[in-house]
């Protein structure tokens, strides 16, 4: 039933893409706060119907308790959990400060060069710097992983 109601999220996604990049080509006016609301209530409406299946139905795709205690491996610990969760968190935090940074002195950036043409060289320095905070999250993370 879960994938029933999953599909049919999909196809209402797919479909409100299609449509409306077909009203977009043909110049189709209307509103967009109506076109918004329309498909979000379809799309939460079906959410919350897998939500209130899974929940009253069980899971599809459980397994049964030999199957789970077969696919565990041994030797995995908390502390290597915590260890896998912490690499995970210090690549995607700094991936999203990065993506905040870059945004932020880059459209600063290309409206300071629209004004004086010379300093673009300074201003791909800053937005370099903006992007090395990527790098030092993976840095971290590799640290975290393999020391």
């Amino acid at each position: 039933m879960q994938i029933l109601l999953i599909i049919l999220a999909v196809a209402i996604a797919v479909g409100t893409v299609v449509y409306g990049y077909k009203a977009m080509k043909n110049g189709k006016k209307g509103s967009i706060k109506k076109a918004i609301l329309t498909t979000v209530s379809a799309f939460g409406l079906v959410m919350l119907g897998a939500i209130v299946s899974t929940i009253t139905g069980g899971n599809v795709f459980a397994e049964t308790a030999t199957e789970a205690a077969a696919a565990v491996i041994p030797g995995i610990s908390l502390g290597e959990g915590f260890k896998y969760l912490a690499a995970s968190l210090s690549t995607g935090l700094a991936t999203i400060g990065t993506g905040i940074a870059v945004g932020t002195v880059g459209s600063s950036a290309v409206g300071a060069v629209s004004e004086d043409s010379s300093i673009l060289g300074k201003t791909l320095i800053f937005v370099g710097m903006a992007e090395g905070i990527a790098i030092y999250g993976m840095i971290i993370s590799i640290l975290i992983l393999f020391v």
